[in-house]
């Protein structure tokens, strides 16, 4: 499974943060809902990975919870690992007491790289979380793979992603301009289930909602837009939009707007969460039996 997105313009979308931070309110969000449903997983993670963490907000929030853990970031945008590897002042005089208190690893380490290409060993992760952040790799199929690979057994998968119906209104209006794809291809949520699934994930839960954010202009709704990383298609539309062209792009926003006068802008988010399980063969292929020890009676 493949979309034609172009990974050095994605980095390049992600590489000045400051045009990224107005859309932040929308991660914080789901950040939030995310470990919701996390906290209902009762884990006690040894090493836990933010894949995709961009400025690092979600490690502060992972560090909380989990203050034993060694937590990693990983941003394959230079600019994104350098701010998320800047703690935030209300971190640092936590991130000197855990020093003191907890053992050498505790801590949080950020590094530069694609998270689809893990810098770990087998079975070296315990959590491994992303949010919003596996719409922009091509190949999410062989992502999951890496992912699975990287976690411990029994290790814990969490991430969101936007789903098909993101960016409905946006794919509206710029029907009016052309046929060229304006959005990520995004993935149906059923078949990331099936990914999960052929990568070897046991028991995947899959769950979806739709968030929807009013703007009162074209304007503020596109800024939005820009901010959550832009188009990184290879096959996107080049060159400059005459008037006409464009003025047909903003009736056919101001077509959809809403019954109080708002413009919408849909968000499918969907989350995922599966656990990596005990292999059933060797590496050469032989069948691996478990035995259950009887219970006393």
């Amino acid at each position: 499974m493949s979309a034609p997105i172009d990974q050095a313009r994605v980095r390049s979308l992600f590489s000045q943060p400051a045009r990224i931070q107005p859309s932040d309110f929308l991660r914080r969000e789901i950040a939030q809902r995310m470990h919701e449903r996390l906290q209902l997983v009762k884990i006690v993670p040894k090493q836990v990975l933010d894949a995709g963490c961009g400025e690092g907000r979600d490690l502060v929030l992972l560090q909380k919870t989990y203050p034993a853990a060694q937590i990693l970031g990983i941003d394959a945008a230079p600019a994104m690992a350098t701010v998320a590897g800047a703690p935030v002042p209300d971190t640092r005089a936590l991130n000197r007491m855990l020093s003191r208190l907890l053992p050498a690893k505790a801590g949080v380490d950020i590094l530069c790289g694609d998270f689809g290409n893990l810098p770990f060993g087998t079975n070296s992760l315990d959590l491994l979380w992303s949010n919003l952040a596996l719409h922009w790799h091509p190949q999410p199929d062989r992502v999951f793979a890496e992912w699975r690979r990287t976690l411990r057994v029994d290790g814990l998968l969490m991430f969101s992603n936007f789903g098909p119906d993101t960016f409905a209104e946006l794919r509206t209006a710029f029907a009016a301009l052309d046929e060229t794809p304006h959005t990520l291809p995004f993935v149906d949520m059923h078949d990331f289930g099936d990914q999960l699934v052929e990568a070897g994930f046991s028991t995947p839960v899959m769950d979806m909602e739709r968030i929807t954010v009013t703007y009162d202009t074209v304007d503020a709704l596109l800024t939005d837009v820009r901010a959550l990383g832009g188009n990184p298609l290879a096959t996107r539309r080049r060159g400059l939009i005459g008037r006409t062209a464009w003025q047909r792009v903003l009736d056919a926003f101001e077509a959809q707007r809403r019954p109080d006068g708002k413009l919408g802008l849909t968000f499918e988010v969907i989350y995922g969460h599966a656990f990596r399980p005990a292999p059933k063969t060797t590496a050469a292929g032989e069948a691996i039996v478990r035995f259950q020890p009887r219970k006393p009676q």
